[in-house]
């Protein structure tokens, strides 16, 4: 069974909304894009190079394999493995791309991610995806989150937990503080919500 492991860059107060740089995504009139950039570190960069090396497959949302589908082919050298994993995109506008390995999801996108889960294969890794991590989010699909997040809020843009995020419990696998001050931690899935008392 394959795990779904979403990646996200996100501020004190939950925004994941263009990190890496002005243009990536102005949806919603934002114009902080690019606000991880002052924050860069190596312990961050290690850790990213890590994860970015490890076996994978990659589910993304249309938008953010449109930022993608130009940019990684000509970066090859920086991320060889974003060409040789399978690209599942979720979109029911689109059906091709000559980026190779591309392989795209329409209809009941909840539906056939959870039958992907099932196969044999490598992780599934979603990055930015705000729209697709939503809907992961709803259905119960997440089993870890790997979070890097930053010093800083924006109080405006998409965020990772929003109104409607289903009620479940994670415990910390991993953790650390980069020298620029980004929290590095993963969460993995760890049933239902307790509750308690404290009296």
């Amino acid at each position: 069974m394959r795990k779904v492991n979403v990646l996200e860059f996100m501020t004190l107060d939950g925004v994941i909304q263009a990190g890496g740089g002005p243009e990536e995504d102005t949806s919603g009139g934002f114009k902080y894009g690019g606000w991880q950039a002052p924050f860069s570190d190596d312990v961050e960069g290690s850790v990213m190079q890590k994860q970015m090396s490890m076996p994978f497959d990659l589910l993304l949302g249309r938008i953010t394999f449109d930022i993608w589908e130009p940019y990684w082919p000509k970066h090859v050298d920086i991320w060889p493995g974003a060409m040789t994993a399978t690209k599942y995109v979720a979109s029911n506008t689109r059906t091709s791309s000559e980026w190779q390995r591309s392989v795209f999801l329409g209809g009941d996108i909840a539906e056939k991610i959870r039958k992907l889960k099932q196969e044999d294969g490598p992780d599934l890794h979603v990055y930015g995806s705000a729209n697709l991590v939503q809907t992961l989010m709803k259905h119960d699909l997440v089993d870890e989150f790997w979070l890097k997040i930053y010093p800083l809020t924006l109080g405006t843009g998409k965020r990772l937990f929003v109104e409607g995020t289903i009620p479940a419990a994670f415990k910390v696998t991993e953790s650390q503080i980069s020298p620029s001050g980004i929290i590095i931690a993963n969460y993995a899935r760890a049933g239902e919500v307790k509750i308690g008392s404290l009296e």
